[in-house]
C-alpha cells in the first residue's frame, strides 16, 4: 500500500508539506519540497482565483515534480452585530489610533471557492486537499474525473469515515499536537483534541483509504513512528515553517527557534474565530477574557487582519499569530534540502 500511495502522488518519500495559508507556503518552499522528493503544497485558503492561478503557474515554472494545493471549504456564518461590536471594543487597544474597520464581505466567498476549483482543474494540479469540512459530491466527482487526487482533513475517526464516504482518496489525520487551525468539522474543538499516537491506529483500523499523520512530527523518528502506527505518510508544518524558503515572518521563525521555556503553545480563537494552536503572547492573553463572545471565522479573522499586518510591519510579535505545533524544540533554521536530507537520508 505504501508504494502504491507514493506512486499515486508521484513522490519518492512519504513526506507532505503542510499547506500553511497566509503566505508561509511560498513558491520557493513548495518547489523545494517537491524537488527533494516530497509533496509541496500551496496553502490557498486565503487566495482568490487569480492569485491561486498565479502561484500554480509560478510553481510549474520552477519544478516539473508533483505538487498540490489546499483549499478551505467555505464556512456558513451569521453576522451578529452585537458580537462584532464587542470584538471592535476588545480589539481597539491593539489597533492604536486607527479605528477597527468592519468589513461586510468576510474573507472568501462561495464563488471564490468554486473559481479556485475551476483554476486547479484548468491548470491540471495533481493533488487537492481540503480543510474545515468536505466539499460537495459534485466537486469531488469533478476533481476525480479530472484525475486529481483528493485528500480530506479530519480530527476524529468519525470525521475520517465521513471523508472516506465522500469518495476522497486519502485523509490527513490532525492530532491535537498540530500547530495552526483545527480541522474539525463534525465535533466541537474539545472532542477533536485527540493525540496523534491514539488517533492514527484507531483510524487505520476503521478506514480503507490511506491515512496521513499530522501533528508534532518534526524529524525522522516522528515519521517512522507514524508509519509504524499505520500511516502512509507524514505531513509536516512547523518543521518546514522555520526553513529559509518559508514565507513566515522573521519574528515568527525566531519565536519558534528561541525555544524559550516561558513560551508555550496554546489553543486560541482570538485571532480568527476558529481554534488554532500557537505560541502564547499578549494578544492571546488579553483577549482570553472575551474569547467566547467573539464572532466566528471568518468574521473575527477579518476584524484582526489589520492588527496582525501592523504587528508584522512594526516587528511586534505580541500581536502576531505565531502558529506552532507542540514540538518546537526540534525546529531548525536550515534549508528544505538539508531538512529533507535529515528526514530521509541520515541514519
Amino acid at each position: 500500500m505504501a508504494s502504491h500511495f507514493l506512486k499515486a502522488l508521484s513522490i519518492n518519500h512519504p513526506i507532505i508539506q503542510a499547506p500553511m495559508a497566509g503566505g508561509t507556503t511560498t513558491t520557493e518552499l513548495v518547489t523545494a519540497v517537491s524537488e527533494a522528493g516530497g509533496l509541496g503544497m500551496i496553502g490557498a485558503g486565503y487566495l482568490n482565483a487569480e492569485s491561486t492561478r498565479q502561484q500554480i503557474q509560478d510553481v510549474k515554472r520552477k519544478t516539473k515534480k508533483s505538487f498540490g494545493i489546499n483549499l478551505f471549504v467555505p464556512q456558513s456564518y451569521q453576522i451578529d452585530e452585537e458580537k462584532i461590536s464587542k470584538a471592535e471594543e476588545a480589539l481597539q487597544s491593539f489597533q492604536g489610533s486607527s479605528k477597527v474597520r468592519v468589513f461586510r464581505s468576510f474573507e472568501q466567498t462561495e464563488k471564490d471557492f468554486h473559481d479556485q476549483i475551476t483554476v486547479l482543474i484548468e491548470e491540471k494540479v495533481s493533488v487537492c486537499s481540503f480543510t474545515f469540512g468536505i466539499p460537495s459530491d459534485e466537486i469531488i466527482h469533478t476533481l476525480k474525473q479530472a484525475g486529481i487526487y483528493t485528500i480530506g482533513t479530519a480530527t476524529t475517526v468519525a470525521e475520517a469515515l465521513a471523508v472516506e464516504a465522500s469518495g476522497m482518496d486519502a485523509v490527513v489525520m490532525q492530532g491535537s499536537e498540530a500547530g495552526g487551525h483545527r480541522g474539525n468539522f463534525l465535533a466541537g474543538v474539545e472532542q477533536s483534541m485527540i493525540g496523534l499516537m491514539a488517533l492514527i491506529p484507531q483510524t487505520v483500523d476503521q478506514v480503507n483509504i490511506p491515512v496521513i499523520a499530522a501533528g508534532g512530527i518534526m524529524d525522522r523518528r516522528g515519521i517512522q513512528a507514524a508509519k509504524c502506527l499505520g500511516a502512509q505518510a507524514a505531513q509536516l508544518g512547523t518543521a518546514l515553517l522555520t526553513c529559509s524558503e518559508s514565507g513566515a515572518h522573521m519574528l515568527h521563525k525566531q519565536a519558534i527557534l528561541e525555544k524559550r521555556m516561558q513560551d508555550k503553545t496554546t489553543l486560541t480563537s482570538a485571532f480568527s474565530g476558529k481554534a488554532a494552536r500557537g505560541i502564547e503572547n499578549n494578544f492571546i492573553r488579553d483577549m482570553r477574557k472575551v474569547e467566547t463572545e467573539l464572532p466566528p471565522f471568518p468574521i473575527q479573522n477579518t476584524l484582526t487582519k489589520s492588527i496582525r499586518s501592523n504587528a508584522a510591519q512594526n516587528h511586534d510579535r505580541e500581536a502576531m499569530s505565531l502558529w506552532c505545533g507542540q514540538n518546537p524544540n526540534a525546529a531548525m533554521p536550515i534549508t528544505v534540502q538539508n531538512l529533507m536530507h535529515k528526514l530521509v537520508d541520515e541514519a
